[in-house]
This record gives structure tokens, sequence and C-alpha cells, in this order.
């Protein structure tokens, strides 16, 4: 059975949402509860935050996917930026509530689905679009996360990638996999 490119498209992109979601995942057991809080500057967010934006955008997008804009009018998008007293397990609950929405909603798609119309704001998109938009959306703010883990643990910081001048060498192990 060959899979068409809609089901492709959204077994692909189910896949690297979940990549970005262990990014986090694996900065997160990193990091000590004050860690969350750390601001470099006034004009920075602290992961907190980020996660607090990233909670309150997964649900707005992704409740009710097909059916209504994505900018539910719940939603209080200026809040997310504020900081807020609470602990690390608060936010760890935040960012799996808004993963558990967003492949819950992805899940439930058929290949049909991605040409369908769907709103953010009231701009019009295909379903696609609008899934493509959340794969640039949530890695740009994951990747703010893993900065600010790489500068608050400085040398203590486990890579998640390549380490540094071992290209070369998981390059091989990669070529022998295949053999």
């Amino acid at each position: 059975m060959t899979m068409n490119f809609e089901e492709g498209f959204l077994k692909d992109a189910i896949k690297r949402f979940q990549s970005y979601k262990e990014l986090g995942d694996k900065t997160f057991v990193q990091l000590d509860d004050e860690d969350f809080f750390y601001q470099p500057s006034s004009e920075s967010n602290s992961i907190a935050i980020i996660i607090q934006h990233l909670y309150g955008n997964m649900l707005s997008r992704f409740t009710n996917f097909l059916t209504e804009d994505g900018e539910k009018p719940w939603r209080n998008r200026d809040a997310e930026f504020e900081s807020v007293n609470i602990s690390k397990e608060d936010l760890l609950s935040f960012w799996n509530d808004g993963w558990n929405c967003v492949f819950g909603a992805l899940h439930v798609l058929h290949p049909g689905d991605l040409t369908k119309t769907v709103y953010i704001r009231t701009e019009p998109m295909s379903a696609y679009d609008a899934i493509l938009r959340q794969l640039a959306h949530y890695p740009y703010h994951i990747g703010q996360i893993v900065y600010a883990g790489k500068m608050i643990k400085d040398k203590a910081w486990k890579t998640l990638s390549i380490p540094k001048g071992q290209s070369n060498q998981f390059n091989e192990k990669m070529v022998q996999r295949k053999s």
C-alpha cells in the first residue's frame, strides 16, 4: 500500500511536532525550578513565559481546528507574556496539555481535511498551511527555550544534538548503521 502525499504530510507533520516537543522535554529535565524564570534582559522572555505563550497558542489554534477560528475569543494572548509565580510542575503541565491538544487534533485529521479552509484571526488558509504555520512558530520558540537552557546551564549543559567537534564521528556512525 502506497501512501499518498496528504497521508505522508500528516504523518511527517506529527513526527516533526514530536521531535520539537522532545527538544523541549530534554531541555526541561536539565533545568532547576528557578531556571524557568531566568530573563537575560527586561525585554527577553523567560522559559516560563514562552511555555505560557505556546500553551495558549496551541489550545487556541488546535481546539476545534477545522470548525472554529484558530484565534479563540477566550484566549488572552497578552497575559501569556506576563510573569506569574507558578511551579515547574505547573509549567510542564501547561506544556504537555498544549501538546496533547495539538496531537489530538492532528491524529483525527483525514488526508482530505488538509485542503479544507480554516481561519486564524479571520484570515482564510488551507488546513495544510495552518499546520505549516505552526511548524514554523513552535520550533522558533523551542529554539529560544533550548538556547536559554544552554546559557543557564553553561558547561553543565548536555547537548541535544551532535556535540561540537564530533560531526565526523556522528556521520561515520550513521553510515555504519546503514551497512
